[in-house]
């Protein structure tokens, strides 16, 4: 693995090998657990045995499989509860664009065209939040973050399986007025949602690009002029943030991009899908125990996502409409404006006349939608997040291999089969086939 270029300055606590899951999650996020998230005693004992006690976790291994294992599995007594496909779809989300085709799925009654029961989808304040809640079963069905689909299986040990794209694009850089490009970031402070990210890796990408260092310092610590200080910090807080000056920026989903530009608070510096063409930001992720017992359930429920991307697609303001605080649903607390600009956009010119937009022969929109989740990308993100820093012990990326992991934490079966109901990837406006090739141009 090639070093990045990342100044460390906080020795990082103990890794995903060594701590439980919700302890992980609560530290390197900052994230309070939710309220509505509550596991069994025994476990929160576990967790804080398990974070107190680093060294003597390094002494008993054996002891600490036991404690990670017993945590993973909280949610199979409740899982397993419904042995048939008539177990109900529990979506999680966040309230970002990515959850678009979970949302329209539920709207318009997808799900129980195929025959499934649903619940109201719960809504989450942070990643951490969301990945707590799917381990512990609490929700069954999420998007998560392409790079964290990878630390969830791989680094946790919990059997999360991808089994289709959620979206293209759909993220940006915001940054104060009076940032102009990628070098005026040196010596700030600027926030990523979340280590496991498209928008860590893409961040990474541009700074090395421009000759800027990475760093996590305390935010009172002094930077050097060539250093960028990352801050993790949940979508909610950032427009804010950016307003209040204590960031000079952030790399985020939509519509938090398009918030600061509707409230006057900051502009878009790049698109993420102007590095990165084409990229899944989120994923539709489901676990292992799901697939393997029910089968038929995990194909229905890829068939209404597939089917709501293709609504999404094609009725794009009615989409913004759904998904916005005066929608029926009122699914996300943000408006109109804000995610019509988004979903709906018809600006993308004036970005290329402003100089936002580098790679105009893409022709590509702010937010795009096909579910296949070409094994390309996922090869090309496992080599991208092994060449960026992530706090805490990574020691589980040195050894992943892109071919094996684009074999084993994708299931497209389901995808394709889904397709064949709607007219295949031609439906989309995209090529017939299963094959591409990255294009990455920072």
């Amino acid at each position: 693995m090639h070093s990045p270029r990342f100044s460390q300055t906080q020795q990082a606590g103990p890794g995903p090998q060594s701590v439980a899951l919700l302890s992980i999650f609560s530290r390197r996020c900052n994230a309070p657990r939710t309220p509505n998230i509550e596991l069994p005693a025994y476990l929160r004992i576990i967790e804080l045995r398990l974070r107190h006690q680093p060294s003597r976790l390094a002494a008993h291994s054996r002891h600490d499989r036991c404690c990670r294992c017993t945590l993973l599995r909280a949610g199979d007594a409740a899982a397993r509860a419904s042995k048939g496909d008539d177990v109900p779809v529990r979506i999680g989300y966040l309230p970002i664009t990515d959850a678009t085709p979970l949302l329209v799925a539920h709207s318009r009654q997808l799900f129980e065209a195929e025959g499934l029961r649903t619940e109201k989808p719960r809504l989450f304040r942070t990643w951490a939040q969301i990945i707590e809640a799917f381990v512990a079963g609490q929700v069954n069905v999420v998007h998560l973050l392409s790079p964290t689909t990878m630390f969830v299986r791989y680094g946790s040990q919990y059997g999360a399986k991808v089994v289709a794209w959620n979206h293209m694009n759909g993220s940006a850089i915001a940054v104060a007025k009076h940032i102009n490009s990628v070098k005026d970031l040196g010596g700030q402070q600027v926030a990523i949602p979340f280590w496991y990210s498209i928008h860590n890796i893409v961040l990474q990408q541009l700074l090395r690009a421009n000759g800027l260092k990475a760093v996590s310092k305390p935010r009172s610590g002094a930077l050097a002029k060539d250093e960028v200080n990352l801050v993790v910090m949940p979508p909610a807080e950032m427009v804010s943030a950016l307003a209040s000056k204590s960031v000079a920026g952030y790399i985020v989903a939509e519509p938090f991009v398009a918030a600061a530009e509707v409230n006057g608070v900051g502009k878009v510096l790049r698109f993420v899908g102007d590095v990165w063409q084409n990229h899944a930001c989120c994923l539709l992720t489901l676990s292992e125990r799901d697939i393997a017992e029910r089968p038929e359930w995990a194909q229905r429920v890829t068939n209404a996502v597939v089917k709501a991307q293709l609504w999404t697609r094609n009725n794009q303001l009615d989409t913004a409409k759904l998904l916005a605080s005066s929608g029926p649903g009122k699914y996300t607390p943000h408006g109109l404006p804000a995610l019509s600009k988004v979903l709906a956009t018809s600006e993308m010119a004036q970005y290329e006349r402003d100089g936002v937009i580098q790679h105009p022969e893409w022709k590509q929109r702010r937010i795009d939608f096909q579910p296949y989740p070409y094994a390309s990308y996922t090869e090309e993100l496992v080599k991208a997040l092994q060449n960026t820093y992530v706090e805490g012990n990574t020691a589980f990326l040195e050894k992943l291999d892109p071919s094996f992991v684009a074999r084993d934490l994708v299931d497209d079966r389901f995808v394709k089969q889904a397709l064949q109901q709607v007219g295949g990837l031609k439906a989309f406006g995209y090529a017939e086939s299963f094959t591409r090739q990255e294009v990455i141009a920072p």
